[in-house]
């Protein structure tokens, strides 16, 4: 891999090109577009849920923890740039936001696991290096993916089915719930930058009040209400019981 990025971190273009080894953003050309190609590797940039750069809207957005993303105005999946882009051998960073002005969200390396027909052409992207920033997954959660404001409610889809149930996670949804809760656990307190440093920085599991398991449609979201922070271990106990212990009992006893 010849770039490397933190999950969740935060990045301007500028930050991107330097740390890819330019001395500092090209004043024009496909750095300030939707995605960039330099030294062999793929540079995607993205809104989320918002027109990007040429007002163009076509409905960028996260299912769970997967992205669905749109190309530029005239893409399709022969085209050169595409078609290596989604090779299975491509590295491919993707960056997203949901406001033009703000800095990027570092999504992690994605890798297409569906290429449309359509044109502009679409992708599914589904990220290599765990967008959840190394916390293991339980079944109704939604994983990490770091901070910043955006819009109070986000549409969550309620259950699709694999091999066996799993849960929408949406990291726009973590998003929101960590810009107003923070990043101390809601139950015991612990903060993993206080005690780790660094390498604790941004990690948190974010816990789903309201058992998806329990919802049969697609209902509005509210990350402030229905999601809180909680340290691996207030997480694990909280998913002892079924339906999960509330967070305020857990609390009660701690020793």
């Amino acid at each position: 891999m010849k770039f490397q990025f933190d999950v969740g971190g935060s990045y301007s273009r500028r930050d991107v090109a330097q740390a890819a080894g330019l001395p500092d953003l090209p004043s024009g050309g496909s750095w300030l577009t939707g995605y960039v190609q330099h030294d062999g590797t793929y540079l995607v940039f993205c809104g989320v849920g918002a027109p990007g750069r040429t007002g163009h809207d076509y409905g960028n957005r996260f299912e769970g923890d997967e992205l669905v993303w749109s190309g530029k105005t005239r893409s399709h999946r022969t085209q050169p740039t595409i078609a290596k882009m989604t090779a299975s051998d491509a590295e491919i960073h993707i960056f997203w936001r949901q406001n033009d002005h703000d800095n990027f969200t570092y999504a992690g390396r994605g890798r297409a696991i569906s290429v449309s027909d359509d044109i502009p052409v679409q992708v599914r992207w589904r990220f290599l290096n765990a967008a959840n920033g190394g916390e293991g997954t339980l079944a109704e959660e939604i994983p990490p993916d770091e901070a910043a404001a955006i819009s109070p409610t986000i549409l969550e889809g309620a259950m699709k089915r694999v091999t066996v149930n799993a849960y929408e996670r949406n990291p726009v949804a973590r998003k929101a719930c960590l810009a107003f809760h923070g990043y101390r656990c809601a139950a015991c307190g612990f903060d993993f930058e206080a005690v780790y440093g660094d390498i604790g920085r941004g990690y948190i599991h974010v816990h789903h009040l309201r058992p998806l398991s329990s919802i049969g449609a697609s209902y509005v979201i509210d990350p402030v209400h229905d999601l809180v922070p909680l340290c691996a271990n207030c997480h694990a106990m909280v998913h002892r019981s079924d339906p999960p212990l509330p967070v305020d009992v857990l609390a009660t006893r701690l020793r």
